[in-house]
């Protein structure tokens, strides 16, 4: 960053990790410039507000940040508490974004279209390490700019990136079309959005505890609303990793979900249909017919899609990557956290030389430098930003020590794209009920266990 010293530093995305590289930015006595495509920070996660995360306060933040807010005289939170995804919004992200040194920095409604380098695309190498960047900016007053900056870090998240229903990583056909039919992956069934499930055809897709979640909502929905019919498609031969080891199962709470979903089902509660890969969806006006590949039909009201998530990678056409073929992450990155071979805890610390990509200067960061992998963690993504900007302030020392406690209980998605450490269940307990007081948190995603990931057969 030296020929651009006098330039601020992008940040793309005002969530957790964001927020985060911004305060190490200001302690390295670096200028952000954080944009943030939603109307307040966090924007992503306020939509999954009513969702209890399993991973306790102290694995959600950030140390700079904290020691920022402190100064202002901020309180943290008990740190074996599990918060709410709003209450992670309410009493960390937005007292931070408020802060003097995060709010004049911060651009809300500032959506990323497109980042490159000054005056060349990426077929042009003279000068190209030592040439700023433009990242090019849709604004909330309509119009757009261009910004020219010394550094990009991109950590903008996937939440605006789900993978869709169809099979082969292809939409199905008239998927788009029936876009009025399908609803948000982690709808709050039960309060905010009741009005959409209440009394009508639900049908829920994927083969994870993000299904299995929504399926168990639903399942309380129907209890006060009994006209409420749940339909379940998966598409492999049956949902025995849903169900998991039931009482045997190695993690408690697995099993407890595994096992109430099982019921349900056996019960008759919840309509469960195997080997369901989806082929086309046709809208109707009173509702939608989902097809399988074999010619099975289904005719549903709203879709509930648990197929997770993949990065947009459109804005970063003129930057020249180097991604993991299988998972799209930086390509020294990918094998340490496909999910095929790693969960969450035992992906090694990393910082800025893995995520480091051809062009200089530029990393993507947070649950977006996971690619199509769903193994993140909040812990993760704060040590890699901490590593990066001690990369762009020159301290390579401090940029390759790299270290991260993780919980124990590394516990990964393979369908729930957003992270391990969201979405649990929302329970009835308190917001400030601890992790011994609170009820054991439900998770999403089909977990590929401690030491090894899907080829394990877990």
């Amino acid at each position: 960053m030296d020929s651009a010293k006098n330039l601020p530093v992008a940040v793309i995305g005002a969530g957790p990790v964001g927020l985060a590289a911004a305060a190490h930015l200001l302690e390295r006595s670096l200028e952000p410039l954080i944009l943030e495509a939603g109307t307040t920070a966090g924007a992503a996660i306020d939509q999954w507000r009513h969702i209890r995360l399993f991973s306790p306060w102290r694995f959600n933040l950030d140390a700079a940040a904290v020691r920022l807010l402190e100064s202002a005289g901020w309180e943290a939170p008990r740190p074996t508490a599990l918060p709410y995804g709003g209450e992670l919004v309410d009493n960390y992200l937005a007292p931070l974004a408020g802060l003097p040194a995060i709010a004049s920095r911060l651009q809300t409604g500032a959506r990323v279209v497109a980042v490159t380098r000054a005056g060349m695309d990426k077929t042009h190498t003279r000068n190209r390490d030592t040439t700023p960047f433009t990242v090019r900016v849709e604004h909330a007053d309509g119009e757009t700019r261009d910004h020219t900056v010394a550094a990009v870090i991109d950590a903008s998240g996937t939440w605006s990136g789900r993978n869709p229903l169809g099979t082969s990583g292809l939409p199905a056909i008239g998927e788009d079309t029936a876009a009025d039919r399908i609803s948000a992956p982690l709808p709050d069934v039960t309060g905010r959005d009741r009005a959409a499930f209440a009394g009508r055809r639900v049908l829920v897709v994927g083969a994870g505890h993000s299904a299995a979640n929504t399926l168990t909502s639903l399942a309380e929905l129907a209890r006060e609303e009994p006209e409420t019919r749940i339909l379940w498609a998966v598409r492999g031969a049956s949902a025995a990793k849903v169900y998991g080891g039931g009482d045997a199962d190695g993690l408690p709470a697995r099993g407890q979900l595994g096992g109430r979903v099982r019921r349900l089902v056996e019960a008759g509660r919840i309509e469960l249909h195997t080997g369901f890969g989806i082929s086309s969806l046709k809208s109707l006006d009173s509702h939608v017919t989902v097809e399988a590949a074999d010619g099975r039909t289904l005719d549903a009201d709203i879709v509930v899609p648990c197929t997770g998530f993949r990065p947009d990678l459109d804005i970063l056409r003129e930057i020249r990557l180097e991604l993991d073929p299988a998972v799209e992450a930086p390509r020294e990155l990918g094998p340490l956290i496909d999910p095929e071979f790693h969960s969450c805890g035992t992906v090694p610390p990393h910082g800025a030389r893995l995520l480091a990509h051809p062009d200089k200067d530029f990393y993507i960061v947070g649950m977006k430098s996971y690619g199509r992998a769903p193994t993140f963690l909040l812990a993760t993504g704060y040590e890699q930003v901490r590593s990066v900007v001690a990369a762009l302030a020159g301290d390579r020392e401090a940029a390759d020590t790299v270290q991260l406690e993780l919980p124990e209980t590394g516990v990964c998605s393979t369908d729930a794209g957003t992270s391990c450490d969201v979405p649990a269940a929302a329970t009835a307990a308190g917001p400030d009920a601890g992790c011994c007081a609170a009820p054991e948190p439900v998770l999403v995603g089909f977990p590929t266990g401690l030491s090894h990931g899907r080829s394990g057969g877990n």
